[in-house]
């Protein structure tokens, strides 16, 4: 394999469309402050199959959901992914405005996504398992 850095295929993601307007609003009033963020986040909404809310699985990745991921390094993590509002990362909240919350969003267990964190590594993570928002999931080891 080349030095090169390696592509992978963004998985299939699927959101309901309520959440699917909510994000797109809060995504189009960054794009002055953070365009690049903006642009990805975007980027992920324009890219996924919407459902009706109502339709969409508990183990998909939305607001509200706690979930297990692991890293290509090992690290096992458990998060919820949460508005901007809600974000504190000693407690595992994580904003959909930062890199890795963008990447989650829309994901199922078994999948997995690359992000490039803030400091321009590129990182890839993978789902292990999601409970539906106000839904407990064990904690990762």
């Amino acid at each position: 394999m080349s030095q090169t850095k390696t592509r992978y295929r963004k998985p299939a993601i699927v959101i309901g469309r309520l959440e699917h307007e909510k994000l797109t609003r809060l995504a189009e009033g960054l794009v002055d402050r953070n365009p690049e963020l903006a642009e990805y986040l975007l980027g992920e909404l324009d890219r996924a199959r919407l459902v009706d809310d109502t339709r969409l699985r508990a183990d998909v990745v939305r607001m509200g959901s706690t979930l297990n991921y692991t890293t290509d390094s090992g690290e096992a993590r458990t998060v919820t992914l949460v508005y901007p509002g809600e974000a504190d990362i000693e407690t595992g909240k994580i904003s959909i405005l930062t890199p890795i919350g963008t990447a989650l969003l829309g994901l199922s267990p078994g999948q997995s996504m690359t992000w490039q964190a803030r400091d321009g590594r590129i990182q890839r993570l993978t789902v292990q398992s999601v409970g539906a928002p106000g839904q407990a999931v064990q904690k990762a080891d």
